[in-house]
C-alpha cells in the first residue's frame, strides 16, 4: 500500500513539475509558451478524431519516444476523456510493436503506474 502511495505521489509530482517548469519558461519566453499552448490545444480539439483517441495516439507516441512527461500527461488525458484501462493498455501495447524493449519497459511500468494513479483520482 505504501509503494502505491509513493508511485501515486511521484506521478502527481511529475505533472506538477512539468506545469511549474512551463510556468517558469513562460516568464522568460511568454510568446513561445503561449503559442505552443494554443497550437497543442488546437491539436487536441474534438474533430474527426475524438479527444480520447487523440490522447491515446499521443500516449503511444510518448511511449515510443520514451517521454515520461508525455506518457503521464496523455494517460491522464485519455482517462479524463473516457478511455478505459483496456484502451490505454492496448494503445501502449501497439507502440511496443514499433518501439521494442524501450517501449515495452515504459508500458509495463510508467503507463501502468500512471493509469492506476489517475483511476484512483477519478473515482
Amino acid at each position: 500500500m505504501e509503494v502505491d502511495y509513493m508511485i501515486d505521489n511521484s506521478i502527481q509530482d511529475s505533472l506538477l513539475n512539468y506545469k511549474e517548469g512551463l510556468g517558469n519558461l513562460a516568464k522568460h519566453l511568454p510568446n513561445v509558451v503561449s503559442n505552443y499552448n494554443k497550437f497543442t490545444e488546437a491539436c487536441f480539439d474534438e474533430g474527426a478524431l475524438t479527444k480520447k483517441t487523440k490522447h491515446l495516439i499521443a500516449l503511444g507516441l510518448g511511449v515510443y519516444s520514451n517521454d515520461e512527461y508525455c506518457i503521464i500527461y496523455h494517460t491522464k488525458g485519455a482517462i479524463d476523456n473516457g478511455a478505459t484501462e483496456q484502451e490505454v493498455m492496448e494503445a501502449a501495447a501497439v507502440t511496443t510493436a514499433f518501439g521494442g524493449g524501450m517501449a515495452m519497459s515504459q508500458t509495463v511500468t510508467l503507463v501502468q503506474d500512471a493509469l492506476s494513479s489517475f483511476q484512483n483520482h477519478t473515482h
